[in-house]
């Protein structure tokens, strides 16, 4: 299968900031040395700048699931940490939680899944579902689903992180039309995450959204990285600039993913894959150098060239 193929299958800085983390049991000729981490503002704690997403590639029967077996141990041999799924994903939350029980990964992943309903006992009971789906007792983030009846939720979200049931609570969105209001939750509501499409074909979301996020100290995660694949199809039998060398990237995912990474505002960015070589060359982007801001714009100049 093609990277092309792959993605329409997802279907859709500065270094004083950054940490390395080892790759402890990597043991394969793509091995890597160190993963980039930041911090989480709220709390200090830091997580690997790249990480997981689930939206159709872990939607699957699980009888099915081996190779996604591979891709999650493989993530976390590689410094992997962050993994991202939604009730509204499917039999992802299923399949996750199927997987870090069998392969004992529990304790080795930093756990985000969302709630995506209207009213308070639907929140409650959407949310339980997703406990019992991921068989565990603690979801590390739980954020709400496009902003949907975010007050209510966020109110139930609030009450069981004081219990210890969540660590922290966001919200999320994949559409820039709906910033305007991403951008007053950020404002009214004291939030650990925010979670947005953000690439180098869609950039909305440093006009205000980061700016803010960074202001009120709130984490971002970057769903949407590729812009749903199509970043593939403007680049596809087009050699990488020789410039790209610079911040030690060797392939177009690499390339669109250290530009959104680099962005200091940016906490972790969560592509999407059930191809473990696809995995291993995104989580190169979280390796090694990153480009400064005078070469994300020329990233964009050439990438509006093409």
């Amino acid at each position: 299968m093609s990277r092309r193929e792959a993605t329409r299958l997802i279907g859709g800085v500065t270094a004083s900031c950054l940490w390395p983390i080892g790759a402890p049991g990597a043991q394969s000729k793509s091995e890597l040395a160190t993963m980039l981490m930041r911090p989480i503002p709220s709390s200090g704690e830091k997580l690997p700048l790249i990480g997981l997403g689930t939206w159709q590639t872990f939607d699957v029967d699980p009888a099915q699931s081996a190779p996604l077996a591979e891709v999650m141990s493989t993530f976390v041999k590689l410094g992997g940490h962050v993994i991202d799924s939604s009730p509204m994903y499917g039999r992802a939350e299923e399949v996750v939680g199927d997987l870090l029980t069998k392969l004992k990964l529990r304790d080795s992943l930093f756990l985000a899944t969302k709630v995506w309903t209207r009213g308070q006992q639907a929140g409650i009971d959407s949310m339980e579902r997703s406990f019992a789906r991921l068989q565990t007792k603690t979801i590390d983030l739980m954020q709400v689903h496009n902003l949907v009846d975010a007050e209510t939720q966020l109110r139930t979200i609030r009450e069981w992180k004081a219990q210890g049931r969540v660590r922290y609570l966001g919200v999320t969105h994949y559409e820039a039309s709906a910033f305007a209001e991403v951008a007053k939750i950020l404002t009214l509501e004291k939030l650990d995450f925010v979670q947005v499409n953000y690439s180098i074909m869609e950039r909305e979301a440093e006009e205000k959204i980061l700016p803010l996020a960074q202001e009120r100290g709130v984490a971002v995660i970057v769903n949407r990285p590729f812009s749903a694949g199509d970043l593939f199809s403007r680049v596809r039998g087009k050699p990488l600039p020789d410039f790209a060398a610079e911040f030690d990237c060797t392939s177009w995912p690499q390339f669109f993913l250290k530009w959104i990474i680099a962005h200091p505002a940016v906490t972790c960015a969560i592509p999407a894959t059930n191809n473990v070589q696809h995995l291993e060359d995104n989580m190169r982007a979280g390796v090694g150098k990153l480009p400064d801001a005078k070469m994300r714009q020329r990233m964009i100049e050439v990438f509006a060239h093409l």
